[in-house]
């Protein structure tokens, strides 16, 4: 029998492993159950998850496929916890293959009168939605939901692309009681396993003989008589098991200023190193980012899209018409592709149907749109480079992975530095890129397939700065005029805000967030001018912004602008705080007290500094010496993208102490 024969006619005998917990099987007590014994905050819990991936071998089809089996039982404590009662699961779509749901079994179950009822979840319950072309999604939600419910479900996924392993997740926002978890397949497949989080998991490993079996089919011809003849061959192999069993997972708390809570969760992933087969070469995909760079670069999607140039060759020679210095041009082509391309909302670091077609189109990926214009500057005579970008939802690549990238932008390189581009926004800046592209560090991908890492963060601050004058008068009412000029980040995401919602809707919207305030006399500049700060202005009034007792008056310096609740709330905190940018917030106020009224207190000036130059904010509140206006000001300064875990207590500290300044009165006493 031939050898490609046997690698196609593998047949895979896997063997079940016992589950802790048996399906159906619900305790009184667990229906009893009021609150989590060891986090009596918990609005639900997971009393058991199971998860079962191997690979497995299907004879018929003569194709690789990885089968993962699901079992789930939540306990919900509250209203709070009904959300879970609705689950959601991502199917992958691509290359004319598609993942499968199968099997669902699901029930609820209630204590009745001293006795647990169980009602099915109905097959019309469930629903199967095309989310984009690469993504279908399967939804239920569970019936006869109550406080005090334990629902439990399970189902299988059978997956054409073996070589894609979802993340083994261990931890959640809810406690976990028992998880159960294993991942197997033959020696032959290397699966290179990664884990994650602050919770340590280590997996007990297993090695098992078993065996292939396959069908040899052979044809032979004698005096032009052709005859087919059958045989039955089988070949030992081991097959490797990882086995894991972790009880009471405590719940990993979200918090503001996150950018991907999963990339703290504990979790294993799995990504198909290499497959060493017996008498043939060794095949390698991502065993270092050498071969991981090369694998993306030698895809069609990718190396061959920067090498195309005649689609646009002649409207750049036009653009860059007698200009010679580097950065004119490439500020030329960077303005003339986020202008005519439109992006459709897919990230991949390939392109969608290549960039030709997409430029005729004048819509695309994200490839199609940063390679074009990787190759366009190219074209014009820069070194121009791809950056592979995982974008905040993907996660962060912390071991060579092909899966661990999915977005690509465009970098220049000179003797000044680099400079990253992402034309896909409108408004987008040279070194602002747009958030969900600000993922700790990048790869640069270079001609000759060498790479290496850029950090992605901005170094310049964003700058947000707000002056107002106002009167207040003797009801407490506040009326005056206020600016806003904003830079970098705070401007390009103003943009997106105005432009998408129109005028009109955005007015709406600043008009219920600042409290129902009035507006008039509204204007905007340099909202199309990307290049300059872009400076809003109104007319405002607002009632009641102020506490009229007896004879004086009370109100908060910052009055609808001031910030009232601190962001960081968990006592400790193992990840990183991601700002996403450098910033600077700063308010100057000028306010008329009412006629027959003067300042009677104002709350003491304060300056504070987070260690190491990482930020701080000054507060200054000044009486005029005839005690008829109020001058303040307010700085805050936040100098790093990114504060490292060990800074958390003093930045908790920091944003405490800012909004109790914030909240301290300013006292006019009548005259």
């Amino acid at each position: 029998m031939k050898l490609t024969t046997f690698l196609l006619c593998i047949c895979l005998s896997v063997k079940a492993f016992s589950q802790e917990v048996k399906f159906g099987k619900i305790s009184t007590e667990e229906l009893e159950e009021k609150v989590n014994p060891l986090d009596s905050s918990a609005n639900a819990t997971y009393l058991y998850k199971y998860r079962w991936s191997h690979l497995e071998y299907d004879e018929q089809l003569d194709e690789f496929y990885m089968k993962t089996e699901v079992q789930e039982r939540i306990k919900i404590y509250n209203k709070e916890g009904f959300n879970y009662a609705t689950k959601v699961i991502n199917l992958r779509v691509g290359n004319n293959k598609e993942e499968e749901f199968q099997g669902l079994k699901a029930y609820t179950y209630n204590l009745e009168g001293g006795k647990a009822e169980e009602v099915k979840l109905d097959k019309d319950g469930v629903f199967e939605t095309e989310k984009h072309k690469y993504l279908n999604q399967v939804t239920f939600t569970m019936p006869n939901i109550k406080e005090g419910s334990v629902i439990e479900y399970k189902y299988t996924v059978v997956s054409p692309f073996f070589w894609m392993v979802d993340d083994f997740y261990f931890q959640h926002a809810i406690p976990v009681k028992i998880v159960e978890a294993r991942f197997d397949s033959p020696e032959y497949f290397n699966f290179k396993m990664m884990s994650k989080g602050y919770l340590s998991v280590i997996p007990k490993t297993e090695r098992k003989s078993d065996q292939f079996r396959f069908n040899n089919k052979e044809r032979s011809t004698n005096n032009r008589v052709t005859t087919t003849s059958y045989s039955t061959s089988t070949q030992d192999y081991i097959r490797i098991y990882n086995n894991f069993n972790l009880k009471d997972v405590p719940a990993l708390k979200d918090e503001p200023h996150v950018n991907n809570i999963n990339n703290y969760r504990s979790a294993v992933s799995y990504e198909l190193s290499f497959v060493n087969w017996p008498l043939t070469p060794i095949k390698y995909f991502a065993t270092t980012w050498e071969d991981v760079v090369k694998t993306i670069y030698d895809s069609p999607g990718f190396g061959d899209e920067l090498n195309r140039s005649s689609y646009y060759k002649e409207d750049i020679e036009a653009l860059i018409a007698g200009e010679s210095q580097p950065l004119a041009k490439a500020a030329k082509i960077f303005n003339y592709v986020k202008s005519s391309m439109k992006w459709n909302g897919y990230t991949s670091k390939y392109a969608q149907e290549g960039v030709k077609k997409a430029y005729l189109r004048k819509e695309g990926n994200v490839a199609d749109i940063n390679l074009m214009l990787t190759s366009m500057l190219r074209y014009a005579g820069l070194t121009a480079n791809p950056v592979l970008v995982s974008t905040r939802d993907n996660g962060i690549p912390l071991f060579p992975t092909l899966d661990g990238y999915n977005y690509v932008v465009s970098a220049i390189e000179s003797p000044d530095g680099i400079v990253l581009l992402d034309a896909t926004t409108s408004h987008g800046l040279p070194n602002v890129l747009p958030v969900r592209a600000l993922n700790w560090e990048g790869r640069i991908v270079r001609e000759n397939k060498t790479s290496s890492t850029v950090n992605l963060y901005p170094k310049e601050k964003s700058v947000n700065q707000v002056s107002l004058l106002a009167s207040l008068n003797e009801s407490g009412d506040l009326e005056g005029n206020v600016r806003f000029l904003r830079s970098n980040y705070f401007a390009m995401n103003y943009r997106d805000d105005f432009f998408e919602e129109g005028q009109d809707k955005y007015l709406e919207k600043l008009e219920s967030k600042f409290g129902n305030i009035e507006i008039s006399e509204f204007n905007v500049q340099n909202e199309k001018d990307i290049s300059k700060p872009v400076i809003e202005s109104f007319k405002f009034s607002l009632e009641s912004q102020a506490d009229v007792i007896n004879n004086k008056i009370y109100f908060s310096p910052l009055f609808f602008l001031k910030t009232t609740e601190n962001p960081f709330k968990l006592e400790k905190r193992e990840f990183p705080v991601d700002f996403s940018y450098p910033k600077s917030n700063k308010y100057k106020f000028v306010v008329k007290v009412p006629e027959n009224y003067k300042v009677e207190s104002t709350p003491e000036s304060v300056q504070m500094l987070l260690p190491d130059n990482l930020g701080a904010f000054k507060y200054i509140v000044k009486a005029s010496p005839d005690g008829k206006t109020v001058h303040i000001t307010f700085d805050t300064d936040i100098n790093q993208s990114i504060i490292v875990p060990a800074y958390y207590e003093q930045l908790k500290a920091y944003f405490s102490k800012l909004i109790e300044k914030q909240s301290e009165q300013i006292v006019l006493i009548k005259v």
